[in-house]
């Protein structure tokens, strides 16, 4: 695999360097991810600014993080499963769910479970998702808007899952409590 660098202020391309001020005002440090991608600050700031307007969905912040460690499950991302476990504390995502995910188990919230799986087979589809999969997301409260919602979130993490693949990112000390290593791996 190509070596990518982890960049620092002093390495990074200087059109990176305004997307460092922002990772480092969002998470109070620059992730190992933000290095990675700073190679090609175009995408570290469509990564920034995807994940900026994923927030202001009607989505719950729990919800957002269901679907962002769903997608890295499925996309069996070490980096952004660790990162997002974290990220789903912060935002009070009950460990039960953070669990289950985590392990491929049953989610006992039946809402978060529907997003979970509607989650689930949009990436496992590649979009072509089956009219009783998105039946069902809908008959659990969900809305067309919500359909929507969640290709932008799976946009995003798609974003950081294939970077952390080819550029082989390492755990951030931050998140290394909440490692998770893919079954295959």
């Amino acid at each position: 695999m190509t070596d990518f660098p982890n960049h620092d202020r002093h390495s990074a391309p200087a059109a990176a360097l305004p997307s460092f001020d922002a990772a480092e005002r969002n998470f109070g440090m620059i992730p190992n991810l933000a290095r990675k991608m700073a190679t090609a600050p175009a995408l570290l700031e469509a990564y920034l600014q995807v994940g900026a307007l994923f927030d202001t969905t009607s989505l719950t912040p729990q919800e957002r993080q269901v679907v962002l460690l769903t997608v890295s499950r499925e996309n069996s991302c070490g980096y952004c499963m660790g990162a997002h476990s974290v990220l789903a504390d912060m935002s009070k995502v009950p460990e039960a769910v953070t669990a289950a995910i985590r392990e491929d188990g049953a989610i006992p919230d039946p809402r978060l479970a529907a997003l979970n799986r509607f989650t689930r087979v949009l990436v496992q589809q590649r979009g072509w998702v089956p009219e009783e999969a998105l039946q069902a997301f809908l008959d659990a409260g969900f809305d067309r808007q919500q359909v929507l919602e969640v290709v932008l979130g799976v946009g995003m993490k798609t974003l950081s899952n294939y970077t952390n693949h080819i550029a082989g990112t390492t755990l951030d000390e931050a998140f290394a409590h909440r490692a998770w290593e893919p079954p295959n791996a």
